[in-house]
């Protein structure tokens, strides 16, 4: 019997909605049934993005270093649709640049929203989840958006690496935590993708060599990422928590 793969009767809030990642899962959850809160800090693109995705979608300006922002969203995600059932935690940014060059405000920036953000975004939605009584349901369900840096060492983003391996460990302490409340937490570990945080570096020729470096000499397309959020985010994976799952091509063997 083929896995159902449905989103149907979900409510999802996604952080960092506004371009990549964030908006690629909106776009794919609406298509699979769910009502989307689609969050950033450009609230220009949220909107726009809500006007094609229609009556399914609510655009929020939300900023995950902010928990009263966060609160404030989840409220009137509750206000629109109903509790929250499903939080994919997206939002990150990068400060590229050697250690001892980067800027301790760009440090603090990257970990501020990368791990922090992380932590606010799952913990409020963890809150609400158990105020709603998911321990009787199970249909709690936390995706944290890491990456495959999480699991290598390179020169120009130790910052970025560390928040994506920290954020790793975060949602498994997050699934042992809430592992008796109805709320599964996972880690989806995407390789290199080309979306805008990447901006133009595989066009250039340093970036070229990095594509020919890959085992299998290509990118990896966004799409592959679809069929792993899906399932960590709807009803087939009601024992699966704690888990890490790598979407890379084979890129970090």
């Amino acid at each position: 019997m083929a896995m159902q793969l449905s989103m149907a009767g979900r409510v999802a809030l996604i952080t960092g909605a506004s371009s990549g990642f964030g908006a690629h899962f909106a776009r794919l959850f609406v298509r699979e049934g769910a009502k989307v809160v689609i969050g950033a800090r450009r609230v220009d693109r949220v909107g726009a993005l809500a006007a094609e995705l229609g009556d399914a979608a609510l655009p929020l300006a939300m900023d995950v270093t902010d928990e009263a922002s966060l609160i404030a969203a989840y409220d009137a995600a509750e206000a629109k649709f109903g509790t929250v059932d499903t939080v994919i935690c997206n939002a990150g940014i990068a400060h590229d640049g050697r250690s001892t060059h980067v800027p301790a405000a760009d440090m603090a920036a990257v970990v501020a929203t990368n791990f922090n953000g992380v932590y606010l975004t799952a913990r409020e939605g963890a809150r609400r989840m158990i105020a709603a009584n998911f321990k009787e349901t199970g249909r709690g369900r936390i995706v944290v958006i890491g990456s495959i840096t999480a699991e290598l060492t390179g020169q120009g983003e130790s910052a970025y690496a560390a928040t994506k391996a920290g954020v790793a460990h975060l949602a498994r302490q997050f699934a042992r935590e809430w592992v008796r409340q109805g709320i599964n937490v996972n880690t989806i570990q995407p390789g290199y993708i080309q979306t805008e945080i990447a901006g133009d570096w595989f066009q250039t020729e340093g970036g070229q060599r990095q594509i020919a470096s890959f085992h299998r000499r290509r990118m990896c397309p966004i799409e592959a990422l679809d069929a792993p959020l899906l399932f960590l985010s709807g009803d087939a994976s009601a024992c699966v928590t704690g888990a890490t799952i790598t979407v890379d091509d084979g890129q970090v063997l």
